[in-house]
């Protein structure tokens, strides 16, 4: 069944006077996603020594006492810390840690990497397998790298041939189809004090619609209308902020549509276009301390920067990482001075897709540079250093996952960006105190127009 689907994706290419030529990988090396790789494009094997394990299809089956609704707790209670990185330590474990975890070892003698036991936990349901498989014989981009083509449902190119490919994987990985969040948010200065923002967002992922379970179901990406995700913003604290909306449609094809925007000021009650929300412009409530571009570790369009794939790395990443999200503790315990409460945080050794990316000549971004570090069983991008234009490792982002195991979906349980020059770091999404995610909320796509956010301002 699962070469025939590949086999049905050549012949409708043939038919279409499409040739199978202009596809990422053929047949036969798609066929590997049910040998040595995984349906994700991942090394099945374990590691040399053992430390990493065989993928045996991930956590499916959610802990005893698991609620749908509740906030996600450990499946792993017994697990214990094996070991713990430390400045002292940076040197004996550097070849296994990113630029930018040495860099803050080495900076704040508190700070620590706590390694657990390896567990490759990341599941997905089977239509993103199936949806994979198709992908791999018929997705291409655009001659800028900037659209897609022929992919629908699950990453347009499980095993990619080139460092954009792999963005692409993560910016339309699966996150849901209908999803509204709760959300807390801070910035945190060197000696610890904060400012917390909360709010609520919601979205759409055409993209990842359930009914687009085959290729014939939708026969051309172009169905969508150009619209990946239809996404909302709602600020409800601080008071002077409250009220504020963003609005967001993300296309697929940013050269034929860029990003439409818009921003409902509760001061003014006026909607307003916001092309700012995009690449480097600071986004809304982080004074300035993170690009538009770094919500959700990167987003948006992939036309300023040559995308280099390294190869993998195996490389301790923030992984099921449930603790620091669980709701017995307060912001407060979380955010401490310099960085968050890092013996909530868990780390194990994991393969990373390497992604190198250099600012192209004549474009303009504050970074210069950006090391990308993606998790090979789930395309979520774990980790950035991030670089300025003198070259000089400027910021590092952080993004340790958790498996949602009764949708199932693995993605980030909260985002950290420190400043290795001020000192100050940001956190995002944190919902220890919020209400649980919500993976099958009722949305309808006539909330996302300017129009309705106009009323809803307005109400």
């Amino acid at each position: 069944m699962k070469m025939a689907a590949v086999a049905a994706v050549l012949a409708m290419l043939a038919a279409s006077g499409a040739s199978s030529a202009s596809a990422r990988v053929t047949a036969g090396e798609a066929a590997r996603l049910d040998k040595d790789l995984t349906p994700m494009g991942a090394v099945r094997a374990g590691n040399a020594d053992g430390s990493i394990p065989v993928w045996d299809g991930g956590l499916r089956v959610p802990p005893p006492g698991f609620k749908p609704g509740m906030h996600y707790p450990t499946p792993f209670p017994d697990d214990k810390v094996l070991f713990t990185i430390t400045g002292k330590t940076v040197e004996q474990y550097k070849d296994r840690l990113t630029a930018g975890h040495q860099a803050l070892l080495r900076l704040y003698p508190t700070y620590s990497l706590p390694v657990y036991a390896t567990r490759r936990s990341c599941a997905l349901p089977e239509r993103l397998y199936e949806a994979n498989r198709r992908n791999a014989v018929s997705a291409t981009m655009t001659e800028d790298d900037n659209g897609l083509n022929d992919a629908l449902l699950g990453n347009p190119f499980p095993i990619p041939q080139s460092g954009v490919e792999a963005i692409w994987n993560h910016r339309l990985r699966y996150r849901g189809f209908k999803v509204k969040r709760y959300f807390a948010a801070a910035l945190v200065a060197r000696d610890g004090s904060y400012e917390l923002v909360r709010g609520h967002d919601q979205g759409i992922a055409h993209y990842n619609g359930p009914g687009i379970n085959t290729i014939g179901d939708v026969t051309d990406i172009g169905q969508l209308k150009n619209i990946g995700i239809s996404y909302l913003n709602f600020i409800t604290f601080p008071p002077k902020s409250a009220g504020t909306i963003v609005l967001v449609l993300d296309t697929i094809n940013a050269k034929e549509l860029p990003r439409q925007a818009w921003v409902y000021n509760p001061g003014t009650r006026r909607l307003l276009r916001a092309p700012d929300i995009a690449y480097d412009n600071p986004a809304p409530q982080t004074d300035g301390l993170a690009p538009a571009d770094t919500f959700d570790m990167y987003n948006g369009a992939t036309d300023r920067y040559v995308f280099k794939l390294e190869g993998k790395r195996e490389i301790y990443m923030g992984y099921n990482a449930y603790e620091i999200g669980n709701p017995k503790y307060q912001y407060k315990d979380i955010l401490t001075p310099q960085h968050t409460r890092q013996d909530l945080l868990r780390y194990e050794l994991h393969r990373a897709f390497v992604v190198d990316a250099v600012l192209k000549e004549g474009a303009r971004h504050i970074y210069g540079r950006r090391t990308f570090y993606l998790d090979e069983d789930s395309w979520n991008i774990v980790s950035v250093d991030a670089y300025d234009t003198r070259k000089q490792l400027w910021r590092v982002q952080d993004g340790p996952l958790v498996n949602a195991y009764d949708v199932p979906l693995c993605s980030s349980v909260i985002e950290i960006a420190h400043d290795l020059q001020s000192g100050k770091y940001l956190t995002f999404g944190m919902k220890n105190q919020e209400k649980p995610v919500e993976f099958d909320a009722k949305l309808d796509g006539s909330m996302f127009t300017p129009d309705a956010v106009r009323r809803m301002g307005s109400q």
